[in-house]
């Protein structure tokens, strides 16, 4: 495989709006070259590939985003990785909601520092009508006072309460798949990969862009990785977030090994070749990798960053992202 001339062709598919007949739904590539691709010994030109596509597709400039927790703990899931789960005794903060001037606040910073999204995020496995009018108002808030382009995370919401919020200004709704079909029963019980597309497509409906990813590293394979991506070019999401596995103490999965550097690397750059103009981010775990591996994935198809989490977080980071930025030759 020459993966450079495999670089170049997908661009030139994505401009020209041509894709196969025998590849996945929405995919510019066979899930055959994907396995090629994961799989190559020349690593530096399956980076150097993802990144032709990714300048190519969807430029230099980060697309940066934040979140904060607005509801945390007490959730009656069971998701193996997650430390807000009742079930798990991790020690993590609760609360029903986090109050309206700290939220406000957040977005401050996050509007003066030049993050572009940001996202309010809650534990569950929904929100009852009266919680998502609550979070309504919080909105309409932040539209009035930051100008930032608002996003959620508020798990299994009904097409009608996922219409109010973007009533109230939310643009983009963010609900990862998480792993792939064929691994998320071996981590979850108390909802199904089909619950979850169903909120992404009622979303769609209610007029908002679908920010949905996973997490790698929870003991899947490659394969079951590549899966996912697919998956998501099928769906159609406009953000991809990836996030590593961070192995949480009173968590099912606190003695995970913690996947290669090398891996996520791979994983980064043949999710680029799957979802080639779409807006692939780092999440949560980036934190534990070398500032190299970092620059390695901003220059193999990684666009996106989250940065910071809550109020005392967001500005300690953003002056080492910039360095990272500037190192990337990205654009912040």
């Amino acid at each position: 495989m020459n993966i450079q001339e495999l670089s170049e062709r997908i661009v030139r598919d994505v401009r020209e709006g041509h894709r196969e007949m025998r590849y996945a739904p929405n995919a510019y590539i066979s899930r055959e070259e994907a396995a090629e691709l994961a799989g190559t010994p020349d690593i530096d030109a399956l980076c150097d590939g993802a990144d032709y596509i990714s300048t190519k597709l969807v430029g230099r400039n980060v697309d940066s985003c934040s979140i904060v927790n607005a509801r945390s703990g007490l959730c009656g899931e069971d998701c193996k990785w997650c430390a807000q789960a009742v079930r798990h005794h991790t020690g993590c903060n609760t609360y029903e909601h986090l109050d309206d001037e700290s939220i406000l606040a957040a977005g401050r910073v996050n509007a003066r520092e030049g993050i572009r999204r940001f996202s309010l995020v809650t534990s569950g496995r929904a929100l009852s009508d009266a919680d998502v009018d609550r979070f309504c108002e919080t909105y309409r808030k932040l539209t009035a006072e930051t100008g930032l382009y608002l996003c959620a995370s508020m798990g299994l919401l009904t097409e009608a309460q996922l219409q109010r919020l973007a009533a109230a200004g939310v643009k983009r709704y963010h609900c990862n798949m998480e792993t792939s079909r064929e691994f998320f029963p071996t981590l979850c019980s108390t909802h199904t990969p089909d619950d979850k597309k169903a909120t992404i497509r009622a979303a769609r409906k209610a007029g908002m862009q679908v920010c949905s990813g996973g997490i790698i590293g929870m003991g899947e394979s490659m394969a079951q990785r590549l899966d996912l991506a697919f998956e998501l070019a099928e769906l159609g999401v406009d953000s991809v977030p990836m996030n590593i596995l961070n192995p949480i103490p009173g968590t099912p999965l606190e003695n995970t090994p913690l996947i290669r550097e090398e891996e996520i690397i791979r994983t980064a750059a043949t999710w680029r070749f799957i979802l080639p103009d779409k807006s692939i981010r780092f999440a949560g775990g980036r934190m534990r990798l070398s500032h190299e591996s970092m620059v390695r994935l901003l220059h193999g198809g990684i666009n996106g960053v989250l940065m910071g989490d809550m109020l005392t977080t967001v500005s300690n980071d953003i002056a080492s992202d910039r360095i990272l930025f500037r190192e990337a030759d990205m654009i912040f």
